[in-house]
């Protein structure tokens, strides 16, 4: 028993010392885990400053609604419609492509002029910045400051052709790189048929959009005309009467979905896919 004492004693003693050197030692607290927006939280702030007050005023006039008629799926109808319709009856961004790709084109004829006068690659790369078109200045410009600091210039060529994302971008990219390995003189005369290909390629795009323009308009037409009517009838007669009920209103809003849907698959349909790449990780993946 005598034996036990000083070890217990000791024991606790050195507790005891580490315990007031774990509170002696400065506080760092732990960091937060980062908060994870939900995907409600995301969608509203990435809507413009014109879309956050449409939503804004369509919410009130729905609540207002709500309170003087009774009517409370206009809680819901009204700020839906005031989003999605201008989505869902908007053209696809199909036109800012095709200005994309009319930029290419336009580059590519500078880049083959440039390229006449018998300089090098990388130089005339660089020489076409100022010259650059705007919808794809920014690709360019990342281009340029790659080759000068001293990347390889295949690899800053496949770079470039993963921020322009586009089959016509992986051409020219295409071209650009077999002439960095080869050193041949004929490029600029291989630039010039790219570029008449992709002008021919931007002329079938735009006669392609002009016909899925039509459905569109046609889309907008009978939308207008199906709210004007809807309106007139429900302050001058008995025919959404039905709806007023609490089933009738869960009856409405499951037929304008309906019709939302309609416009949103027709809209799916207008869109289009684009052609697959054959230069970037996802065909080297697919290759494999």
């Amino acid at each position: 028993m005598n034996a036990l004492l000083p070890a217990v004693f000791g024991a606790l003693t050195v507790l005891g010392i580490i315990g007031a050197g774990l509170a002696l030692r400065p506080y760092t607290p732990a960091p937060k885990a980062p908060r994870v927006p939900s995907p409600l939280q995301r969608r509203l702030t990435g809507l413009s400053p014109r879309s956050r007050v449409a939503l804004a005023l369509s919410l009130g006039v729905g609540v207002l609604l709500a309170l003087l008629t009774g009517w409370l799926a206009a809680v819901v109808i009204l700020p839906a419609a005031a989003l999605g319709l201008p989505y869902l009856l908007s053209a696809p961004p199909a036109e800012a492509r095709i200005r994309r790709v009319e930029a290419m084109e336009e580059w590519t004829r500078s880049l083959a002029g440039v390229l006449g006068a018998g300089v090098g690659i990388e130089q005339a790369l660089t020489a076409t910045l100022r010259s650059t078109p705007e919808p794809i200045k920014p690709e360019v410009t990342a281009l340029v400051a790659r080759l000068r600091a001293r990347w390889d210039t295949e690899v800053a060529l496949r770079s470039f052709a993963d921020d322009l994302d586009d089959v016509t971008g992986d051409l020219v990219a295409a071209n650009l790189i077999l002439a960095a390995r080869r050193r041949n003189r004929s490029l600029a005369s291989v630039l010039q048929g790219v570029a008449e290909s992709v002008a021919e390629d931007v002329a079938s795009r735009r006669r392609v959009e002009a016909g899925r323009a039509k459905p569109r308009g046609s889309a907008r037409l009978v939308t207008a005309f199906s709210l004007v009517v809807l309106l007139i009838l429900a302050f001058t007669g008995d025919y959404i009467a039905p709806y007023r009920t609490p089933v009738g209103q869960i009856v409405l809003v499951f037929l304008l979905v309906a019709y939302a849907a309609g416009l949103l698959w027709m809209r799916k349909m207008a869109e289009g896919k684009p052609l697959p790449r054959f230069l970037g990780p996802d065909a080297r993946a697919g290759a494999r």
